[in-house]
């Protein structure tokens, strides 16, 4: 089986094919996720709020990240590892960003992802990539931009605003990134978006003309309550599971049941 990287998923896209990816945060939940096909395996700094119990991704940094980039990537054979570089962790000058980035890849990462565009990010982005380093973009609603955004808000709703994303994305491309994320936009915007670049682009609740879709495991597995987002589809109830095993070892445990004669020394 071989291992996706940036070619394999260039070579999708051209074929005008679909690769998925979704967000894992521990060893076995990468391991199955891997087994199942997922071709992109993210360490979204979602993990913040899934994980963790964080209101917002702000609240975790590098020394985070790489626990959790070490225990997925253990995990990974096939599908290639991305790390969401956290809040603050390549924002301050070039060369700490390029070493906290450089510590993902030394952790098992095979790319990092990263949100934003300005002329800093684009000289950023050049930097990594020529030091060995795939980076990811990320355009439209941008998560880690939350207060400066003023809340969750779609993004690229107008033909003006569109056209800025797609100017953005341009450049992106041209810094060097082998992909970019969509979040909350327009499925015509991100459409007209897509058709105009190069690489691939991924949709977070961008709508289906994207070359990929990424949701967090969390929701697709039906693990996290505490709220669904409107493009998230649930693909099994891990609550109600767990809380039914929960229940029933408590259960077992008080009755006596657990543990049984087969279950002792």
């Amino acid at each position: 089986m071989n291992k996706v990287t940036v070619k394999t998923i260039q070579k999708i896209k051209d074929a005008g094919e679909k690769f998925s990816v979704l967000t894992a945060y521990d060893y076995s939940t990468a391991k199955y996720i891997d087994e199942a096909g997922v071709d992109i395996i993210l360490i979204g700094d979602s993990l913040a709020m899934v994980a963790l119990g964080y209101d917002t991704t702000h609240c975790i940094g590098v020394d985070e990240m790489r626990i959790f980039t070490r225990a997925v990537a253990r995990g990974v054979n096939r599908a290639m590892v991305v790390t969401d570089m956290p809040f603050m962790s390549y924002h301050a000058n070039i060369s700490d960003a390029i070493l906290n980035c450089g510590e993902m890849i030394r952790n098992g990462a095979n790319a990092v992802k990263i949100e934003g565009y300005s002329d800093y990010i684009l000289q950023l982005i050049q930097r990594l990539t020529e030091s060995g380093i795939p980076v990811m973009g990320h355009l439209g609603f941008t998560p880690q931009f939350l207060n400066t955004l003023g809340g969750y808000k779609i993004q690229g709703k107008t033909t003006e605003a569109t056209e800025e994303i797609l100017n953005q994305a341009k450049r992106l491309e041209d810094a060097g990134v082998f992909s970019i994320v969509l979040e909350m936009v327009p499925q015509d915007s991100a459409k007209y978006i897509s058709e105009n670049l190069r690489v691939p682009t991924i949709s977070c609740g961008a709508g289906k003309f994207c070359s990929a879709q990424v949701l967090v495991s969390d929701d697709v597995f039906g693990k996290y309550s505490e709220f669904k987002p409107k493009f998230a589809r649930k693909y099994g109830d891990m609550k109600s599971l767990i809380l039914d095993c929960a229940k029933r070892f408590d259960s077992d445990v008080k009755t006596g049941k657990f543990p049984s004669d087969e279950e002792v020394f």
